[in-house]
């Protein structure tokens, strides 16, 4: 097959793949996360309390095309495949000269299910993966033209990569392990180049770092002290290598595996190229090995490594020489690697929206995918109407997020704790906030109850969200009037 068949070939496997990933996108109710994140949107801002601001810029230019719908939410996530794909393609095929496997690696990355489901459901790593692929091309245009202006490009891509996710500075020592273990590259240091690069990355993060000045650090003391390193376990540990073969899909693992085993022992490729593989994956991949002896390492969190797996996927797959019996478990993973991305895809979107794989019995998606909070919201705003309640209180952002984006468009809704999350959108206005308030309670023994908070409250009714025959959640719904001090939880005085 000629170079142009294969671009070609690759160009409708991605578009419908991308097709197929806007159906499920259309079909599938918000994440509670995803609701949090359109609320961003509404408000952008150069920081939040739990990320930089992309996910807020994607969800923003996504609702402009298709409104405040499930599909707006998600469009602009899902068409990042598109230039995620045009990078990884020209990036294989500048490190290793073949067509077949930058193909290969266009194919592998975007049937796997961290792309797949992961900008179906919008969340930082998204725009954190598609930046991570122009990280990747831009390294690997620098090595094969000498150019030293290839580092400004660097720059802007790492600086793309910190605004979607603090995970984005662990470019900076793979980088310098690239440049530290290939000989040829050692001299760039000695150039103002990579350091003119990173300012550019800085510059570009600096909304961040001026956004967290201003808010007592919030963000960057949430995220950086995740991993307490007094604490030890061995609980999530175990948990890390099972994810991640769902998440790669058992096929494209298994080939990363290989491609990875063939990089570092077989010499597949230049140095410089099997280097910059390798730091890039073992980098975080340790890193998070770490974490996980002192907190949970939620699956997501390798995103910006996949592109770079996919490319040592395709290693295995197109380049490396195996003996035979290698050879046929390779063809045989490069052969059903699209059917299973393909089929464990829709088996999840199925799966979140009835619960019929499961037996209508509960699993990982059920409390965190919002199937029945349309109805629950259509229920709580007939109770608000009917109890002439001026707004909606709630407990957790979640569900906060879940009723201002499902319930009427102008609808007061705010949550009575961790007002530090809200930081950038304005309070309800003051008269919003008086007289009858409809309070929903989730029932969770992790908040206070409401009457430690109202002098007046009453119940008056009890609602459920259902996923077909299963309950997923009860709330209670009361009126509450007369409150004992501030009606919202106060920001920390530093934040005032």
């Amino acid at each position: 097959m000629t170079e142009t068949r294969t671009v070609r070939a690759v160009v409708v496997t991605v578009l419908v793949l991308v097709a197929l990933r806007l159906v499920c996108a259309a079909l599938t109710p918000l994440t509670f996360d995803e609701a949090y994140y359109w609320t961003w949107s509404k408000h952008l801002s150069g920081g939040y309390y739990d990320h930089p601001p992309m996910v807020a810029i994607v969800i923003r230019l996504g609702t402009m095309i298709a409104g405040d719908t499930e599909f707006g939410v998600r469009l602009v996530s899902i068409l990042l495949a598109l230039p995620m794909s045009f990078a990884i393609y020209r990036t294989t095929m500048l490190l290793f000269d073949s067509a077949r496997a930058a193909a290969s690696a266009t194919v592998f990355l975007n049937v796997t299910l961290m792309v797949a489901a992961g900008t179906v459901i919008v969340t930082p790593d998204a725009p954190l993966m598609a930046a991570s692929s122009f990280v990747l091309l831009c390294l690997a245009k620098l090595l094969v033209t000498g150019r030293g202006t290839w580092w400004l490009a660097v720059g802007a891509a790492v600086g793309a990569a910190l605004l979607s996710k603090y995970t984005a500075l662990f470019f900076g020592p793979v980088i310098l392990i690239w440049l530290l273990a290939v000989p040829e590259l050692r001299r760039w240091l000695r150039t103002p180049w990579p350091y003119l690069g990173g300012l550019v990355a800085l510059a570009m993060f600096s909304p961040v770092i001026i956004w967290n000045a201003e808010h007592h650090w919030a963000s960057f003391v949430k995220q950086f002290g995740r991993a307490r390193v007094d604490q030890f376990t061995l609980r999530y540990i175990v948990e890390l290598i099972p994810t991640q073969i769902v998440f790669a899909t058992p096929p494209v693992f298994a080939l990363a595996a290989m491609g990875l085993v063939a990089l570092s022992k077989r010499g597949e490729g230049t140095r410089a190229a099997r280097v910059l593989i390798n730091a890039t994956v073992w980098t975080l991949t340790i890193y998070f090995v770490w974490h996980s002896l002192h907190g949970r390492v939620e699956a997501n969190w390798f995103g910006p490594i996949y592109p770079a797996l996919a490319i040592a996927a395709a290693v295995a797959s197109d380049i490396a020489r195996w003996q035979q019996r290698g050879r046929r478990f390779a063809d045989l993973c490069r052969r059903w690697a699209v059917p299973v991305g393909v089929t464990m895809l829709v088996a999840l979107v199925v799966q979140v929206n009835t619960g019929l794989l499961s037996g209508y019995r509960r699993d990982a998606s059920v409390r965190s995918v919002g199937v029945g909070v349309r109805d629950l919201a259509a229920g709580i705003e007939a109770l608000r109407v009917k109890n002439g309640a001026h707004c909606v209180l709630a407990q957790g952002y979640g569900v906060t997020s879940w009723l201002r984006f499902y319930l009427p468009k102008g609808t007061c809704v705010a949550q009575h704790f961790e007002r530090i999350r809200w930081i950038n959108a304005p309070p309800p206005d003051a008269n919003q906030l008086t007289g009858r308030l409809l309070y929903v309670d989730d029932g969770s023994d992790n908040w206070p109850r409401v009457a430690q908070y109202f002098n007046h409250v009453e119940r008056v009714a009890t609602l459920q969200r259902k996923r077909g025959p299963l309950t997923v959640d009860t709330f209670a719904i009361d009126v509450v009037a007369e409150p004992k001090g501030n009606v919202l939880e106060p920001l920390p005085e530093e934040l005032r």
